[in-house]
């Protein structure tokens, strides 16, 4: 494929949809990792955040085939997912009960933003170097003219959120989701967690990911309680 030929646009512009789309949860937890911040913080967190997502992305692309590959890597990185979704409702709790401290909330945010976007973004790589054709400049192309779109999505769902705190949970679901589903494709342990399932037809595909959506909400919850009936205390 030549670069700036017809097919090179053709294939950019399938690259842009294609990275929007599989980059809806990625706004979630976004939206959610900075959502506690106060206004000035939370957009140095989203800008610095998806920056910073942008790089390790770009810097997967060369290797993620062959991560893919490795046993219990999806496992793995679904089950990082987890605490990472209850935390986040853990930190609305805090934004309603009181400031939080910006310049050391403004790491953790940050740091939120990598770690699950570094769990949540092989497979989606892979999609996106598998449609560029192996032109890593296409790919990286690709990439970097969708990140104004996905702040953009990220902070429309900050103010969403907000206004009715109550979407941290549909936020925390889909986290989870994700989770589930990353853990039906890992390598070594999908056959079996699906065959697992297979009991329930062709709704098995969707048990664990539910399964794993109400258990982040609910564990979330308890522990905001908790810690809500302590502080009173």
């Amino acid at each position: 494929m030549e670069t700036f030929s017809m097919e090179f646009f053709l294939a950019l512009g399938s690259i842009i949809v294609m990275d929007l789309a599989l980059a809806g949860d990625n706004a979630v937890v976004i939206a959610m990792a900075a959502n506690a911040l106060p206004e000035a913080a939370r957009k140095k967190a989203v800008l610095i955040g998806t920056g910073g997502a942008v790089l390790v992305r770009i810097a997967l692309m060369f290797v993620a085939v062959e991560l893919l590959q490795i046993p219990y890597l999806q496992a793995l990185g679904g089950l990082i997912l987890l605490p990472i979704a209850a935390g986040l409702l853990d930190s609305a709790r805090k934004k309603s009960g009181g400031p939080v401290e910006a310049a050391q909330t403004l790491g953790g945010a940050v740091k939120t933003i990598l770690v699950a976007d570094v769990a949540m973004s092989l497979d989606n790589v892979l999609s996106i170097a598998g449609a560029a054709q192996g032109h890593f400049l296409l790919a990286a192309a690709g990439i970097l003219i969708s990140i104004p779109i996905v702040v953009a999505g990220s902070s429309l769902l900050g103010k969403i959120m907000d206004r009715f705190p109550s979407v941290m949970y549909a936020g925390a679901a889909v986290i989870g989701w994700t989770a589930g589903k990353m853990l039906l494709a890992d390598k070594a342990l999908g056959t079996g967690i699906t065959d697992a399932f297979a009991v329930f037809g062709s709704a098995g595909p969707y048990i664990l990911p539910a399964i794993l959506a109400v258990a982040v909400c609910g564990i979330g919850h308890f522990k905001a309680r908790r810690q809500t009936s302590a502080s009173v205390a």
